[in-house]
């Protein structure tokens, strides 16, 4: 099933040309992935941050427009849990919490599978704003 939100990740070169794939966008969820590569590693040697901002920024993106009408960010904060690594396989999650008027709140869980399972990376909180027909002053 298409819907904006694919339609939207099918124009995102700056989340694609990361490698990001949108596994899942439906009902004000989503779920993306992304493989952290030798270019995403910062100076101490793990993940830098910006990049997982990114890859929970486009999952919270994709849920948040599946509901039809272009929705943008209106803000959004990230808690650091553990370190990415070179080669971690990343999944983000995004649930909607609430819509009310033209605004929504939105969480995302960016985790990397291990042998002992989900190990969180980050937390992320999105605040979303439904973009009025003519040009949004707000």
């Amino acid at each position: 099933m298409t819907n904006a939100a694919h339609t939207m990740f099918a124009a995102d070169e700056a989340s694609r040309a990361l490698g990001i794939e949108l596994v899942e966008a439906r009902d004000g969820r989503a779920v993306a992935t992304m493989t952290i590569t030798r270019a995403m590693v910062n100076g101490h040697d793990i993940a830098h941050g910006g990049y997982v901002f990114l890859l929970a920024d486009t999952a919270f993106a994709c849920a948040c427009n599946t509901h039809g009408p272009v929705t943008v960010a209106a803000g959004a904060e990230i808690s650091f849990v553990a370190a990415g690594r070179l080669g971690d396989h990343l999944v983000a999650t995004a649930a909607e919490r609430t819509r009310y008027g033209r605004n929504g709140i939105y969480d995302v869980t960016v985790h990397r599978e291990t042998p002992g399972g989900p190990e969180v990376v980050a937390e992320f909180r999105g605040r979303s704003r439904v973009l009025s027909a003519k040009r949004d002053e707000a």
